[in-house]
């Protein structure tokens, strides 16, 4: 497999440190609001490359944080008149929720920052007793300058950094380039923890360092996460680690490009800030997916209503092949044809275009074309009806690769109130085909009319072929 890898700007071949545990962090949400559009494609993105390692026969141990300490935290809280935890607590679970509607499987670990202070705390006197850090009146700050790789992941000159930082009127740094990585508490509203520095809490860079540590190591495979997080976040992390350790932290640095909404920059003050919360009141959750995976992760790509109605229609293509499959799969002859049974091995060319695909950086959007070659010629192949044993394969075949994108998953019951609504309206329906097809028999054309007209307004149609009754959805 080629990975992008933004610390070289080059695609280099993929070699895990240990072949038996891939270990991949992954930057994960600030808990005061539902996370953005802008923030799901990070976590639809690399949870993708998670399931295609896994689908290759990979363990992978997976690990995505929560900053559950953070000023935007306490404005909230003091905001809504609750505390920090309370806040921090209803949007993890409100994170959980809608990272379940896109598909995005929950981590190996999410860590908490509020329930690791302690390795936190054992990691910032590790960078004070090797000289890379500094107390200030109850503040610690990591000397930039001390770290003589400084600037190499995002590719910044560390003097024009210099020109253009700033210390803050509250800071005393000895330098502009230095940051945060303890702040001392400075109102009594804030929350903190006892530290050898004084009542604080950590800056917002420590934290992912500290954590992948803990959980993963002082080396690891794969970091990732948005753009935006390559300078200051990214940089401040390898500074930090490799400076506590020595050794290298992250051998792969994999970045996804921005996300734009009707070509401008999404701001609240534009009025085009868009939770997925927001958007799951219109569109199915694999359908935000889709649009997510459709373009390669690398690229920027644009969020508007027209090119999500274009996702929806794609991904309908899909579960229109899917019903057709499992249709014929029960409904289809028992006899398999001889231009069938050629067929078979020219269904896996289009597994291996798949891979081929994946294996290029994860380049989802060729991935998801092999996907759609694969639909095509299988139609063909299903014109005029199929065998069972034909349709079960193609249909194995389109959900083994449509499952490693997270997609074609969403008709799962999970035992939910819908669950049982879609249970019922099954019922409602099955009763309707019989009783149009007990019309026909009885040549009671008025009746099994009214039938076919009640099931199209709801966008349902009924199509007779050889095999029996197919359904077909809008």
């Amino acid at each position: 497999m080629k990975i992008y890898n933004t610390l070289t700007n080059s695609k280099e071949e993929f070699v895990p440190i240990d072949p038996e545990e891939i270990k991949i962090y992954v930057c994960g949400p600030t808990v005061y609001n539902y996370f953005h559009i802008g923030n799901a494609r990070p976590f639809v993105v690399f949870d993708t490359l998670r399931r295609y390692l896994e689908y290759t026969g990979k363990n992978v141990k997976f690990v995505q944080n929560f900053t559950d300490v953070d000023d935007k935290i306490i404005n909230k809280a003091k905001e809504e008149g609750v505390s920090a935890g309370e806040v921090s607590e209803k949007y993890i679970d409100e994170y959980y929720k809608d990272a379940a509607a896109i598909g995005v499987k929950k981590a190996s670990v999410h860590p908490k920052v509020t329930e690791n202070m302690q390795d936190i705390i054992d990691f910032v006197q590790t960078l004070i007793d090797k000289g890379y850090a500094y107390e200030k009146n109850g503040d610690v700050y990591f000397k930039a300058k001390a770290f003589e790789g400084y600037g190499k992941l995002s590719g910044q000159d560390v003097d024009a950094l210099k020109s253009g930082a700033r210390i803050g009127i509250d800071e005393e740094k000895e330098d502009p380039l230095d940051f945060a990585l303890w702040k001392a508490r400075k109102e009594d509203s804030e929350i903190a923890w006892t530290s050898p520095w004084g009542q604080g809490r950590p800056g917002w860079h420590i934290e992912c360092s500290a954590l992948s540590k803990k959980y993963l190591g002082e080396t690891i495979d794969i970091h990732a996460g948005g753009q935006d997080l390559t300078f200051p976040h990214h940089e401040n992390e390898i500074a930090q680690s490799e400076a506590a350790s020595g050794k290298q932290f992250s051998n792969y640095w994999m970045h996804n490009g921005y996300i734009t909404i009707d070509n401008k920059k999404m701001s609240k003050s534009l009025n085009n800030f868009f939770t997925v919360r927001d958007i799951l009141q219109s569109y199915d959750g694999e359908v935000i997916r889709y649009f997510l995976l459709a373009g390669h992760y690398r690229s920027p790509i644009n969020f508007s209503d027209s090119l999500m109605k274009d996702a929806a229609s794609a991904l309908a293509r899909m579960h229109n092949a899917k019903d057709n499959l499992e249709f014929l799969k029960t409904h289809g002859s028992d006899d398999i044809s001889s231009a069938e049974k050629d067929s078979f091995d020219n269904l896996l060319t289009y597994k291996t275009k798949f891979m081929d695909a994946m294996e290029d950086d994860l380049n989802t959007a060729d991935a998801i074309a092999a996907i759609f070659e694969l639909i095509s010629a299988v139609n063909k192949q299903i014109a005029s009806g199929a065998s069972k044993a034909y349709a079960s394969e193609a249909l194995d075949l389109l959900l083994e690769l449509a499952n490693v994108l997270g997609l074609l998953e969403s008709d799962g019951s999970n035992g939910t109130d819908e669950d049982a609504s879609a249970d019922s309206d099954q019922a409602w329906l099955d009763a309707l085909i019989v009783e149009r097809a007990a019309a026909r028999a009885e040549k009671n054309w008025a009746r099994a009319d009214e039938i076919r007209d009640e099931l199209k307004a709801k966008g349902i149609e009924l199509k007779d072929t050889p095999q029996g009754v197919q359904v077909i959805r809008d």
